[in-house]
This record gives structure tokens, sequence and C-alpha cells, in this order.
């Protein structure tokens, strides 16, 4: 929201003005241009971010330029070691972390939590550096002749990531690429900024040279003219299909390497074997958790014949057991949406199921906290849904969980292959065959078995197939490193000189 929309909103908080962090330290914005970061839970403006100009942004271009050819000589014990200590200053800071994160997000402190847990993974990771930057090597490939690749950095690389995890998805990107030695960049989310100035301060205490990790703040202005920098040699995303789309398309145009990761439609398979207990409260966990606003949330429960009443009977008893209430209160589970233009446009699509034929089995809506003055929308579970309803077609994005019921798994894979994403998707079943078979059949990136969201631990990759995934490399682990480096092959040879003569022929290797 642009300050000319919310004038009174933001004389309230102007006492918080969130900045850039460019070169080692705080940067204020000049632009002129601000917006507002509410408290979900509330519905009150608790600060406002200023937004980055094309001239701002190529401030931080250019500091991160600087930085660059001093960093990637920076030997790679040093890096791990800056590494250990940002992983040490993390880990101590969880619960603050968390506290900011919940505030501007609204998710559970627990979830924030977690969340940051599972961004420390990658700091973890990243922490072997040395070990994951170790090259090959033939000797006597040829006569004298020894071949070895290396690894080297790209250069200035850029972060833009969600709101819905703000500490997370940036651990994702910028420890790993800035092991690798290059430097960094991070476009956050303008919804929930703070969690960026928090870890920037951080890597500046663990010794992180100024320079080397900065944060723009700011709209697609400020992304544009990321995309079009022809200084910044790589880009990663994390956001919707169409916008991930337009990213890959326009930064590739303009001769960056680009993983940009778009929505999700995750189903969960449900057999008619599963544990109907388990598989109940395995849909509600991943249904509902941070208010559906996960890329790797089930959206869609996919029952398999005579599974589908006590299913969805145990599912909409557990229902009625969701706290909801805002994220910094003891006991709640399900906190507010983002803002709520964002409640409103998840609510609608539980409004038109009904008139699409499908059956409204629990109405969010109805939920008295739907009615508080934050920005919360109840749990909802529509039955009946079909390919080609709003509510299965679109990415929700929130605690709407839909059923689909089929007669057979050739049906259900039939339907959830034809889908356009192929981010996550789980089966639940106690027949090994049958769970083996489906991971071999499905489309999807990520798979889950008995496990509702299968999100790969730090040492393997992040990342779906087909509308969720642009480029070749997914997200962290192994192909993090393989997308923040490039390449080099040396052959070399150091012959007596005097046996040294001329040959126009083609190199041979015998």
């Amino acid at each position: 929201m642009a300050v000319a929309d919310v004038p009174t909103t933001l004389e309230k908080v102007n006492q918080r003005n969130v900045t850039h962090w460019i070169a080692g330290k705080p940067a204020a914005s000049s632009s002129g241009r601000r917006g507002v970061v509410w408290n979900p839970a509330t519905g009150e403006a608790q600060a406002s971010v200023g937004f980055a100009s094309a001239a701002e942004v190529d401030t931080a271009v250019e500091a991160a330029k600087r930085a660059f050819q001093e960093w990637r000589a920076t030997p790679l014990s040093r890096r791990a070691e800056v590494m250990f200590k940002l992983r040490e200053i993390v880990d101590a800071n969880r619960q603050r972390l968390a506290e900011v994160i919940t505030l501007e997000h609204g998710k559970t402190l627990p979830d924030a939590l977690g969340e940051v847990a599972r961004g420390l993974e990658n700091i973890e990771f990243a922490c072997g550096i040395p070990n994951l930057l170790k090259g090959g090597f033939s000797e006597q490939a040829s006569r004298g002749v020894d071949v070895y690749q290396i690894r080297q950095p790209l250069g200035v690389v850029v972060g833009i990531t969600p709101f819905n995890f703000p500490a997370m998805v940036p651990m994702w990107m910028f420890a790993n690429a800035i092991a690798c030695g290059n430097t960094f960049i991070l476009k956050p989310s303008e919804k929930d900024p703070s969690a960026s100035l928090l870890m920037a301060e951080w890597m500046k205490q663990a010794g992180v040279p100024d320079g080397v990790f900065n944060v723009v703040q700011g709209d697609k202005a400020a992304v544009d003219r990321l995309l079009e920098h022809p200084d910044i040699q790589a880009i990663s995303f994390v956001g919707s299909t169409p916008v991930a789309k337009a990213i890959y398309e326009t930064a590739t145009r303009n001769g960056k390497r680009v993983q940009a990761l778009g929505g999700a439609k995750n189903h969960m398979l449900v057999l008619p074997d599963a544990d109907v207990a388990m598989a109940a409260d395995a849909a509600i966990s991943a249904a509902y958790g941070s208010a559906g606003e996960r890329c790797m949330a089930i959206s869609a429960v996919v029952a398999v014949g005579a599974v589908a009443d006590p299913l969805i009977a145990a599912i909409r008893e557990r229902m009625g057991k969701i706290k909801v209430g805002p994220g910094m209160d003891k006991g709640s589970e399900m906190g507010p949406l983002i803002t709520s233009e964002h409640r409103d446009r998840v609510a609608s699509y539980v409004a038109n199921a009904a008139k699409e034929g499908a059956s409204v089995v629990v109405d969010g809506r109805d939920d008295g906290v739907s009615r508080s003055s934050g920005f919360f929308l109840g749990a909802s579970l529509i039955d009946q849904v079909r390919p080609g309803m709003k509510c299965y077609n679109d990415e929700i994005f929130g605690p709407v969980l839909s059923v689909v019921r089929v007669n057979t798994y050739d049906e259900a894979l039939c339907m959830i292959n034809e889908n356009p994403y192929g981010n996550g998707v789980a089966i639940f079943t106690r027949d090994g065959g049958a769970a083996r078979q489906f991971q071999f059949d499905v489309d999807a990136g990520m798979v889950g078995i008995n496990v509702p969201i299968p999100v790969p631990v730090s040492y393997y990759s992040f990342g779906g197939w087909k509308g969720s995934l642009f480029g070749d490399l997914h997200m962290y682990g192994p192909e993090g490193v393989q997308f923040y480096t490039k390449a080099k092959v040396v052959t070399s040879r150091w012959p007596d000189p005097g046996t040294s003569t001329v040959d126009l022929g083609f190199p041979q290797s015998r």
C-alpha cells in the first residue's frame, strides 16, 4: 500500500521506519514512497517501510560489487568460520527472531520458531563449504597432462523472497550464496520486512564484511531494477507462479541465471487401507498450519473409494478443536492471514464453492474470530470438489482444504499428474508396494509417504516440477551450491621444455 493511500495510518507508525541495509549499515529510503507494515492480529499498522528507488538499488549493487573481489578471495576456512559464527548468533536469538516474524506475519510463535529452526539448518549446511566446493582431479588424462574442475562464485546475486517465510527462505538462499564466495542482495517482502534487518545485523556481528550482504526494501520498482541490472549475475525467487514465470523470462532475457519457485496445489492421496486417524491428523496439520500460507501446504485431499466418508468425519471432528487467535497468545494454533485483502480473497473461494456444486462442510467465515479486528479467517473444509472448480484450480494460500473423491488409484494419479503444478505431494497407505509405485508414477518434485509436508532436509534440495519451478536447479542443498557457482575445467601440463614441439593436429588424449 502506497503512502498516498494511508496518510493517517502512516502518521501513527512514523516512530518505526524499516530501512534498507547497504554496505554494512542501515540506509533510509529517499524515494518518497513507503508502505505499511500491519499487525495481522490486531489489524493495526505497526511500522512503515521505505521503498527503494532504482538509484537506491544501484547503490546496493555497487556496494556488493565492490565487496565481491575481496570476499571471493577469502579462504574457505574463513568463510566457514563466519558461517559457524552466524549459526551461533541465530541459534542464540531464535526467540527474538521468531517474535518479529509473528508480529509482522501473524503465524503462531511455535510455528515461527519452527521456521527459524528449518532456516538454521541451511546455515549449518553452508558451514561445510570447504568440503562442498571440492572439485575433481584426473591425473594423466594424456601423457603428462592433468585435468581438474574447480567451482567459482558468480558475483553479485539476488534473493527475492515471499511474505510467508521471512527468515527461512532468505536463509535458503544467502547461506550457500555467501559461503560460495558471492555477494548477496535480499529483496524481502514489504509485508514483513523486519526479519531481514535482524539477520543483516547478525551477519555483521559474525564477521561478514560490509557489502557482502545487503537488503533493499521495496515493491515492483525495486524488483524491476534488480532484474535488469547488468552487474547482477543470478536471481533466486520464491512466490506465485505468474510472478515466477515473469521473473524467469525477464531475468534470463537479461542474461542472468535464474531459479524461480512458483505456486503449488499439493495433493494428499489417501488409499482405502490408510490409517484414517493418522491421515486426518496429517490433513489438519498440513492444511491449516500457518493459516495455510505455505507453498507446501496440503490444499486437496484425494480420497479413494470408501475411505472418504470416515476421513471427512475425522477431519471435521478435529477442526472444531483448532484454536484460532493471535500468534503471540499461548495456546493459539492458527493465527491470522497476512492482510485484510488476502483474507477476503481466501474467503471468496469458500463463498464461491457452493455455487460451483461443491459442499461446504465447515465454513471458516462463521468462526467468531473472523469477525474480530485482525485479519482472521477460520478453517474451512469443502467436499465434493472437482477439477475445474476455482477452489481446486487455484492456489488459495489460506486455511481452506478441499476433498476430491475418486474411485481408484489410477483415477487419482491421472488427476494429480494432469494438474499444472508439481510442487509437493503425499500418499497415505499401509501398502509399501503402492507407496513405491506412487513415488515412481507421480509428477512432482517432492513426495511424502505418510508424511504430509515433505520439505527436504538441508542436505537435499527443495523444488517442484512443472509450473512450480522455472529454471533448471532446485533451491538450497547440493543444487544450491551448484546454482551459486560456475564450473571451470583446467587442463595442465608441466613438461620438460626440451620436449616441446609444434603440433597443429587435433589435441590427443592417447
